[in-house]
């Protein structure tokens, strides 16, 4: 098995959210507003993608960062613009793939707690290797 301490890995933020009854359209244009704004003041987030179910009842949130630095930026910058999204869903699990450290483990729960009653899971980089495109 290959070794990993000390090497810069991508860090795969995934969370899934129940969408509340009736405010799909709202929380459709509050997450335009959130990649918009992402795109804009993250340039180093390699990624942000907002998915919904075909019937509109999950939200899932994807971001690839390039390491653990960015993954904690985009916590301080755009972490302002989370608590408005929750009157729109229930925050049912962040999955966070990689090592971050355990400062911005417990703001992640913090705002699993503040979005619904989600749980934040940790999966640690076993083997396997990522071609990002940087730049």
């Amino acid at each position: 098995m290959q070794s990993f301490v000390g090497i810069a890995q991508p860090i795969v933020y995934v969370d899934t959210s129940e969408v509340r009854t009736g405010r799909l359209e709202e929380l459709k244009a509050a997450m335009d507003d959130l990649a918009e704004f992402v795109e804009a003041n993250e340039p180093r987030l390699l990624a942000y993608n907002v998915y919904f179910s075909d019937d509109g009842a999950r939200m899932t949130v994807l971001h690839i960062n390039p390491d653990s630095e960015a993954l904690e930026f985009h916590m301080k910058v755009a972490g302002p613009k989370f608590p408005p999204i929750g009157e729109f869903i229930n925050m049912l699990a962040i999955d966070v793939y990689g090592n971050p450290d355990d400062a911005l483990v417990d703001r992640l729960r913090q705002k699993a707690e503040l979005l619904g009653s989600g749980s934040v899971r940790v999966h640690q980089l076993h083997a396997g290797f990522a071609r990002l495109l940087m730049g």
